[in-house]
């Protein structure tokens, strides 16, 4: 089969591989019909998660057609249409029960290594390095999918691919990011990147009741998807995001703050540069928190601080001072798929919402997908979300 793989830091090839098999009685292949380009694939194609190896698949936002099952799953069956969770989750350990699907105990195989980092096993992540489980991804036209039995979801009737996969990810990452901000029905939010997840939750903060929301980002085909989502925009590059957050708020500021851009933000960080000493000020960290210490500091006090942009390790200078003083409350996470992907249906089956209108580019030709990639992470023709159909 094709499949979109990572081959070094920058490079994203499209290669012949072998068609993934059953391996496990719970298992089931699905032929791909639909996938996506996340925003974190571009933390993967920069080189900044650990243990990527030369070859892996990339791709977590899949859904497809079930073409075989294996001997003990009793959910799917051969010809079901699923949406699968970018999270795979066994559904029986202490953290599933619990409802922290993210944090799963079994399905990463890899557990142990990730421990060493994170001090235990999360779940694993499909497309998304070895110490997530080194899954292959779903930028393919065949996926293997373990423990289909709990995560993926069957989709109705009536509702296109494109409606429905963006539930493979983005769409509850963006929603369980509004969730996090307690709304109250006068509340203002503020969001940060108005890439796919942050124009989602845009859309997710008005389901939740959110009487203003704000987005803020420096590219204006960005700025004009937030603005068709209903919010008002702040543009960076020639905004001070701070200043303008006050005016716009009457000196109130946001009653909560989305950080959805998560480790490669880019610009200068005026909160260390009012709180921080000149030594920090000037230290380099690989993973840059600029967007997160400006939201930080723009949230009123006792607001919230939810954070569902992408890091994976040491950050540099992080506004802590801040946080503690203003007495904020701080809520991340991977997003807990399975509690979310049901309910969301239902808003889309209802008319609520539909994703699909993020998407900008279209591909029936996964040898287009290096080329893609590179227009999506540079920002050129417009591009704000891409998503193939590897059969046409």
């Amino acid at each position: 089969m094709k499949a979109l793989t990572w081959q070094s830091r920058g490079t994203i090839t499209c290669e012949t591989v072998p068609d993934p098999k059953i391996e496990e009685g719970r298992d089931v292949i699905i032929k791909v019909t639909a996938c996506a380009i996340c925003g974190s694939d571009l933390h993967l194609m920069g080189g900044f998660m650990p243990t990527m190896e030369c070859g892996d698949i990339l791709g977590h936002e899949t859904m497809g057609e079930v073409i075989e099952v294996g001997r003990d799953n009793r959910k799917l069956k051969v010809g079901d249409r699923i949406v699968v969770p970018f999270t795979i989750c066994c559904g029986e350990c202490r953290q599933c029960k619990w409802g922290n699907w993210s944090c799963c105990e079994r399905t990463n195989p890899n557990g142990k290594l990730q421990a060493q980092t994170y001090g235990y096993p999360l779940a694993g992540l499909f497309g998304f390095s070895h110490i997530t489980g080194g899954f292959a991804g779903g930028q393919a036209e065949y996926l293997r999918v373990p423990y289909a039995d709990v995560g993926p979801i069957v989709v109705p009737d009536g509702l296109s691919d494109e409606q429905v996969l963006f539930l493979s990810d983005i769409f509850p990452t963006a929603y369980q990011a509004a969730e996090h901000c307690d709304i109250g029905p006068e509340d203002t939010v503020a969001i940060w990147g108005c890439g796919p997840v942050g124009v989602l939750a845009v859309k997710c903060c008005y389901l939740l009741g959110a009487k203003r929301v704000i987005a803020i980002d420096s590219v204006p085909e960005r700025l004009a998807l937030a603005r068709e989502a209903g919010a008002e925009t702040i543009d960076l590059g020639q905004q001070n995001v701070q200043d303008t957050l006050m005016e716009m708020t009457h000196g109130l500021g946001p009653d909560s703050v989305i950080e959805a851009v998560g480790m490669e933000s880019h610009g200068a960080d005026t909160t260390l540069q009012k709180v921080s000493s000149a030594i920090m000020e000037h230290t380099v960290s690989l993973e840059r928190p600029f967007a997160l210490n400006q939201a930080i500091l723009a949230c009123r006090p006792g607001g919230n601080v939810s954070m569902p942009g992408v890091f994976a390790g040491p950050v540099g200078p992080v506004a802590l001072g801040v946080l503690m003083n203003k007495g904020l409350t701080l809520k991340t996470g991977q997003t807990h798929m399975v509690r979310y992907m049901k309910p969301l249906l239902e808003h889309i089956q209802n008319g609520d919402i539909d994703p699909s209108f993020i998407i900008s580019h279209r591909s029936t030709n996964l040898e287009e997908g290096p080329a893609l990639y590179k227009a999506f992470r540079d920002k050129t023709d417009n591009c704000t979300k891409v998503v193939f159909k590897p059969h046409g």
